[in-house]
């Protein structure tokens, strides 16, 4: 491997790491020679990909957290201070969606799950990890946001304005954190297929729709956004801070 993508010995945090996307980038990261700290909020989910990697090579270990839950990532990141002794990576892909329908119609408890999960979240991991990392010399955070983030999807509305959000994030850290070698960037993935958007794949007209618009002609994969993962994880992406990784087949280009 290029030491360009060598991220060995390296700690990683992923969290929405028992399934889809989360998952793919702890496998990759593994496979990279990094030590990965897979989270979500049920241990037994977890505790398989941890299984699995670790009989493939890999170093990882599971630790459930619950992303909208500050003191949970807080511990998230002592526990993992604990066992590796440090925080090289995080990678903030944990994300609900509990309601599809037009924004003005939604609860207020769907907007305050929403927030506390797709930004709050993010935030509180990362104030948890700057700190170690700052200790380090330098580290690498990475928001996994979406295309509706972009330019919002219909019936996401809530979805799309904390994946707004994530974006500015994203930038705004990137230019606090760059005087401390902390490199911040994020993905917007277009329709993966995963559990998690098993509702929109899993629907055939609206399958139709999204196929007609995507000059690839397919939806993707949880390994290619693990790809763009891995770049932003290691050496490769020291001077690219502050960006956002668009991956969705060509989808918002609009020329169709």
């Amino acid at each position: 491997m290029s030491q360009l993508f060598d991220i060995s010995g390296k700690v990683a945090i992923v969290t929405g790491a028992s399934r889809g996307i989360g998952q793919s980038i702890a496998e990759e990261f593994a496979k990279a020679g990094a030590k990965v700290v897979i989270s979500s909020r049920k241990q037994d989910a977890l505790d398989i990909v941890a299984d699995a990697i670790k009989a493939e090579g890999g170093n990882a270990i599971s630790i459930a957290a619950h992303s909208g839950t500050k003191d949970a990532l807080y511990a998230l990141v002592d526990k993992t201070v604990e066992h590796y002794g440090t925080v090289d990576i995080i990678v903030n892909n944990a994300a609900t969606n509990p309601h599809f329908g037009a924004v003005l119609d939604a609860e207020d408890s769907y907007w305050q799950k929403t927030i506390e999960v797709n930004v709050m979240g993010n935030i509180w991991l990362s104030q948890a990890a700057v700190k170690v990392m700052r200790e380090n010399g330098g580290g690498k955070i990475i928001n996994v946001s979406s295309v509706a983030g972009l330019n919002p999807g219909q019936f996401q509305g809530i979805y799309s304005a904390t994946k707004a959000a994530l974006i500015s994030l994203t930038k705004t850290l990137a230019m606090e954190l760059g005087s401390d070698n902390i490199q911040v960037n994020a993905i917007a993935p277009g329709l993966v297929q995963t559990k998690f958007a098993k509702a929109l794949w899993n629907n055939e007209q609206l399958m139709e729709q999204v196929l007609a618009k995507t000059p690839a002609g397919r939806i993707g994969q949880p390994v290619e956004i693990a790809g763009l993962a891995l770049f932003l994880a290691s050496p490769a992406s020291d001077f690219t801070t502050g960006a956002v990784f668009v991956a969705d087949g060509g989808i918002t280009l609009g020329s169709l």
